[in-house]
């Protein structure tokens, strides 16, 4: 494993330098946050105090909704504050996925198994190559749910430090595949299932005789898939790893060849990954596996797995090989040793949660205090009055959708929010549901990786820190930029020019009804 190389270029002195400099210029993240919840308990009790309320239809709920802003500074919002610290923590979304993946990804680390499997797999591998297969890999690891996060983030950084590339600059281009190519992929998963059921929905309750089928986008994101990788790539290479200049992080990587012992180390590790796979295909892939469950419409699916077990299906997948090499290198020779590993990998995970105990209580609140949902609705109504048509249109309403989505960060409850507004009404100018839920979606993905709000943004920073102490919020939101806005103006490009030509976005999906 080679050390880290510095970067042939200087550090870009840019506008991205300065968004860094300002950002880390700041108090720590955690303190940040708390700073937000201030700011947030005055603007929600000033819009309180004034009454601002909206009504709108939930696709969820399936009923019309009246909400008005919440203040967090009368007696009963004190109260909340005070009573919801802790469910806010222990209920923190990122928490529990994070630290069982990190339980298992710690045993993989501590034993060397991850270090000589990437001296194996790196060997002579092109570097644009490297960094297409990150982004790549990111992008369609989202079949998995919120998998990505905890396993093609953190190896997106060792794989690019163990190249000998900067580790940030492999930790922003898992980032961007995972989160800004959210929507992309090249089958329909359970993203697609939630978001055209919330589709048909608002069409049943406008009396819209039309069904969005699941696989309603499918065209449209395969081939954004290969647009995604193409682009994180092009502003990883000419962008991100320039700009983020000379690495002068801790990391520090061995150029030595592997023995004889790790080789049979990693043959053995190898050989218990396929008999865990063939084990866990087993309980998943019959019909009548024992990890399938009954559905409402009886069908035996996977559902109940992939949105609950799946993370420590991961958790194994990890201790199992680390566990084995380990053992046939010497590293680990008893239970003490194995829970040392595990032990190693949670110390390393503190700072983690203590950011994570600030970012839920403002991600919680901001929920509490009803602005969100306001701020979407009432972006709605505006994009309703102005009286636009087909292409200008659909470009707006992508504009402030991922305005939007830096503020509420649930795909599904934003479009149970705006789907009733937006599908009935693009409707009734010609344009398929089908369509106005894949714009939404180029909208939904892109402006993720920099949010704050985004429930796993704690969790990267602290990723960050791992290969650079200095480096803080201004460091990622600067670096992700670049990736968010090529991302949501090529997609967009990408999409006009569908509308241009007249594709279908999916098997039978036509853009116009």
């Amino acid at each position: 494993m080679s050390k880290v190389k510095n970067s042939p270029k200087e550090k870009s002195s840019g506008i991205l330098s300065k968004i860094e400099r300002v950002g880390n210029a700041l108090p720590h993240p955690a303190i940040i946050f708390l700073i937000m919840i201030a700011i947030l308990a005055i603007i929600a009790h000033i819009s309180a105090s004034a009454g601002l309320s909206v009504e709108y239809y939930d696709a969820k709920a399936e009923q019309e909704t009246q909400i008005a802003a919440v203040s967090l500074l009368n007696a009963e919002g004190i109260r909340h504050i005070f009573t919801s610290v802790v469910g806010n923590f222990t209920s923190f979304a990122p928490l529990g996925v994070v630290l069982v993946a990190m339980l298992g990804v710690g045993v993989s680390e501590y034993s060397g198994f991850f270090d000589a499997g990437l001296k194996k797999l790196l060997s002579n591998v092109p570097s644009v190559i490297l960094t297409a297969a990150v982004v790549f890999a990111g992008i369609v690891s989202n079949i998995a749910s919120d998998a990505g996060y905890v396993v093609v983030i953190p190896l997106g950084a060792l794989i690019f430090a163990s190249a000998g590339k900067h580790p940030i600059a492999g930790l922003a281009a898992a980032f961007a595949g995972v989160s800004g190519g959210f929507s992309a992929n090249l089958i329909f998963g359970p993203t697609d299932a939630l978001l055209s059921g919330i589709t048909n929905e608002a069409l049943r309750a406008s009396n819209i005789n039309y069904s969005v089928d699941v696989t309603g986008n499918w065209y449209f994101l395969v081939v954004s898939t290969f647009l995604l990788t193409l682009v994180g790539t092009v502003v990883t290479e000419k962008v991100v790893i320039p700009n983020l200049g000379e690495y002068k992080g801790s990391y520090v990587g061995e150029d030595k060849p592997l023995t004889d012992l790790e080789k049979k180390g990693l043959r053995n590790a190898l050989i218990s990954i396929g008999i865990y796979l063939v084990f866990l295909g087993f309980l998943t892939i019959p019909q009548n596996a024992i990890l399938r469950e009954a559905n409402a419409n009886g069908e035996m699916t996977l559902e109940n797995f992939l949105a609950h077990g799946l993370i420590f299906a991961i958790f194994l997948l990890f201790i199992i090989p680390g566990f084995v090499f380990g053992k046939t290198v010497g590293k680990i020779n008893n239970s003490k040793d194995l829970v040392e590993a595990m032990t190693h990998s949670m110390s390393s995970m503190a700072g983690f949660l203590v950011l994570s105990f600030f970012a839920a209580q403002f991600v919680s609140l901001f929920a509490y205090t009803n602005l969100g949902t306001i701020l979407s609705v009432k972006g709605a109504e505006f994009l309703e009055s102005i009286g636009l048509s087909g292409i200008p249109l659909i470009v707006l309403f992508i504009l402030i959708s991922a305005f939007i989505n830096l503020f509420i960060g649930s795909a599904s409850a934003k479009w149970a929010i705006m789907a009733p507004i937006f599908v009935p009404m693009f409707f009734e100018l010609g344009l398929s549901p089908e369509l106005t839920q894949v714009a939404y979606r180029i909208a939904d993905s892109s402006t993720n990786i920099i949010s704050p709000l985004m429930n796993y943004f704690a969790m990267i920073v602290i990723f960050m820190q791992r290969y650079d102490k200095e480096k803080g919020l201004g460091t990622l939101i600067s670096t992700m930029l670049p990736y968010s806005l090529s991302f949501l103006g090529i997609w967009t490009l990408m999409l006009i020019g569908w509308m241009l030509i007249g594709l279908p976005v999916g098997p039978g999906a036509l853009l116009a009804v």
